[in-house]
């Protein structure tokens, strides 16, 4: 099918590409810039000139298409609530597009998202789901994707771990990895047992497509390979490879040492993927967070 994709440039947007191009699908790729442009015609995808706020190209490039993979999201955390808007906007054009035709759409969230109406430590499962008040961070989108499936779009969602790792990543562990450089000490906060759930960036791709070809209306699915690795075991990865001590941080000091990151390095964010496992058949087969994290790329250039 000819599928829609925004976001194709980017570190988890590329391999979704990749992997659509590889199952024989055709890509329609949103782009903002002549540079992104020309890289989408080397790469053999149909380019489709637009933005996010540009309402007027998603809903053409919706409806050009057979099927949506919504992936571009402005990761400003000075304007977090600005930026879920512009994604709630951009679903809701999309859907409005797509509604009647059967088509399928799948959107993007994350897990972290549970740790905002959950019970502290508690696993994670698909069937969580947050009410429409709810301040979890990107659930209005969530909640309209959802409820694109009584309009005759095959919706779904797909959570992405926090750490979506492989080479190349610009995230949270890179993150974590330059303030231990600019620190001298590879923190963790607390006694380091809250854990992160991560996928590496390969199986995440594959679920995307998953999802695309066979994920029924309304589904919610779990990008989730480590269902949660201790944020002090990721910290003691890291100080091996740095060779940097690694000391535990006072939650109460947590956002003057991790500065950004200070939030979700202090989340328990236990998380199942086994309902979408064994809805879709998807099996990760890539390497987990801490083999991942050992190798050289991760540590090769400081930024």
């Amino acid at each position: 099918m000819k599928v829609f994709v925004t976001g194709a440039t980017g570190f988890i947007g590329s391999a979704v590409v990749r992997e659509l191009l590889a199952a024989g699908h055709q890509v329609l790729g949103l782009a903002r810039s002549d540079a992104t442009a020309a890289a989408f015609t080397s790469a053999g995808v149909e380019v489709h000139r637009g933005s996010l706020t540009d309402l007027d190209s998603l809903r053409s490039g919706a409806i050009a298409s057979d099927g949506v993979i919504h992936l571009a999201f402005n990761h400003d955390f000075s304007d977090y609530q600005g930026a879920a808007q512009t994604d709630l906007r951009a679903v809701e054009t999309i859907g409005a597009a797509l509604e009647g035709s059967g088509k399928p759409f799948v959107i993007t969230s994350g897990t972290l998202m549970l740790t905002f109406f959950l019970p502290q430590g508690r696993l994670g499962t698909e069937k969580d789901v947050a009410d429409a008040g709810s301040v979890a961070p990107r659930v209005a989108s969530e909640n309209a994707a959802i409820a694109l499936a009584k309009r005759g779009v095959r919706s779904s969602v797909v959570r992405l771990s926090p750490s979506v790792h492989s080479e190349g990543e610009h995230g949270f562990v890179p993150g974590l990895i330059n303030i231990a450089r600019a620190k001298g000490v590879s923190g963790y906060i607390g006694d380091g047992s809250n854990r992160w759930p991560a996928v590496h960036r390969l199986d995440a791709a594959h679920l995307f497509c998953l999802a695309l070809e066979k994920a029924p209306a309304g589904s919610v699915l779990h990008g989730v390979a480590d269902e949660g690795v201790p944020t002090r075991a990721i910290a003691d990865v890291i100080g091996r490879h740095l060779d940097l001590p690694v000391v535990a941080i006072s939650p109460e000091n947590a956002g003057e040492h991790f500065g950004w990151l200070g939030t979700a390095i202090s989340t328990d964010n236990p998380t199942s993927s086994a309902l979408t496992r064994e809805l879709l058949g998807w099996h990760p087969v890539q390497p987990g967070l801490l083999a991942d994290l050992d190798h050289d790329y991760y540590f090769k250039n400081e930024k």
